[in-house]
């Protein structure tokens, strides 16, 4: 996961919006998000190599988390230390609260090459909403609870204001402005953009000017590295909603879209229980030339 646009709240009607670009070398295999044979609970990607994921949440105990790499200078990375990826399952196993979970990582972080870390604790009718965020590499070394509100989260601290970060801020929240359901096309749109920023702005992250100009874009098109799927989120007040992940070839064109629907617990008061998962999806159906379907073939 190398961007992703987190809107917890601000759409009374739908409380979490969640939509993210995984960025990865495209020879490196993976999975597509579905549940995990092993852990039928987890809904998630899964990186074949290393065996962990960048996004995935729990499809019955409202939990979730998404994962991206801290961009610095190659000479500052160890290959001996652990796999990032591991801390999302770690934590949707977990039964402690995000932030108990994240003070306990705060004292391994060291154990692991430059991440930024978003967890997420649903509530229901008698708990609030939990969520916080750590990295290894924030000066304070320590987690941060968040409150609700727009978050974009990059492959720096989180809010830090790169361009990409500033326009889906900006560009998505249009998606979801009142009370309607989120356009979720509008949302896969605007994670397409590929838009390189003016040198003047590029961060200086201690890779080449060539390789800023190539990650500066929301969506990254090269023929070894770039985005390899986009995930969009959505979740309503009675805890219905829909995992929606559509995939890409390395020239950018759509090959595969998956819906998975959700069900959490609601911690709307007049919540009633819904016969089928089926019934509040988020809207827009599948694209009729991508295949869309509940299982990875």
């Amino acid at each position: 996961m190398c961007i992703a646009y987190i809107a917890v709240g601000v759409n009374a009607d739908w409380p979490l919006i969640i939509a993210a670009n995984r960025d990865e070398y495209h020879a490196r295999p993976s999975q597509a998000a579905q549940p995990w044979r092993d852990e039928p609970d987890i809904l998630a990607g899964r990186d074949l190599q290393a065996g962990g994921t960048w996004l995935g949440l729990t499809q019955s105990r409202g939990r979730l988390a998404l994962l991206t790499n801290y961009r610095e200078a190659p000479s500052n990375k160890n290959s001996k230390q652990r796999s990032r990826g591991e801390l999302i399952p770690q934590f949707l196993r977990d039964e402690r609260s995000p932030a108990d979970y994240l003070e306990q990582l705060a004292q391994e972080g060291a154990d692991y090459a430059g991440f930024n870390l978003f967890v997420l604790e649903w509530p229901n009718k008698q708990q609030p909403l939990r969520m916080g965020y750590y990295s290894n590499r924030h000066p304070s070394g320590s987690p941060h609870m968040l409150e609700p509100g727009v978050h974009v989260l990059s492959n720096a601290w989180l809010n830090t204001p790169w361009p990409k970060s500033l326009f889906l801020k900006e560009t998505l929240q249009a998606q979801h402005f009142d009370g309607s359901p989120p356009a979720v096309e509008g949302l896969f749109q605007g994670l397409r953009n590929q838009e390189v920023a003016a040198d003047a702005d590029l961060p200086q992250t201690g890779l080449s000017l060539e390789h800023e100009r190539l990650l500066s874009s929301p969506f990254i098109v090269s023929p070894n590295y770039g985005t390899r799927c986009t995930t969009v989120i959505t979740i309503n007040q009675r805890g219905h909603g829909m995992l929606r992940e559509r995939s890409f070839n390395p020239q950018a064109e759509p090959t595969r879209q998956h819906d998975w629907p959700l069900l959490w617990p609601s911690f709307h008061p007049d919540s009633q229980p819904h016969p089928s998962h089926n019934s509040n999806r988020a809207p827009e159906g599948p694209l009729s030339h991508l295949t869309s379907s509940k299982e990875t073939s």
